[in-house]
């Protein structure tokens, strides 16, 4: 029986970061599912705006090997009856999300990665707007 990975984000301007975590995700397990939030999720609910539309997210992660299926992520509560629908045996986040998701262990396991050192997108959107600035 194939083991089920599932992991959630908005992976916006994909980076190393993002490669490491998805990689030792698909590690985990057969298959590796991918959430990604929608745009209106990222406008109403984390309240953040996103670089490249959802479809473009979708596109770019579609295309990497340790990826086996990309879905819309549209709620926060909707990780509960992703993990019955896609039969997930293991749930990923990285680490800064440690403990939020503890509840899900009731359903399956849940396994919180080390982010890589020194990047994220939030990172590097500043570091482009301040170097916008100079040119």
């Amino acid at each position: 029986m194939k083991k089920r990975v599932i992991t959630y984000g908005t992976y916006d301007i994909l980076h190393p970061g993002h490669i490491n975590l998805l990689k030792r995700a698909k590690a985990l397990g057969d298959e590796l599912i991918v959430m990604v939030s929608t745009d209106e999720f990222n406008q109403n609910e984390k309240k953040k705006d996103n670089y490249y539309k959802f479809e473009e997210r979708k596109f770019v992660l579609e295309a990497l090997k340790y990826v086996d299926a990309v879905y819309p992520e549209e709620s926060w509560e909707q990780k509960e009856t992703d993990i019955e629908k896609y039969d997930i045996d293991i749930f990923v986040m990285g680490d800064n999300w440690e403990g939020k998701f503890d509840y899900l262990s009731e359903k399956c396991e849940v396994k919180y990665l080390p982010r890589t050192e020194g990047i994220s997108t939030t990172g590097i959107k500043k570091a482009l707007k301040n170097r916008s600035r100079e040119c």
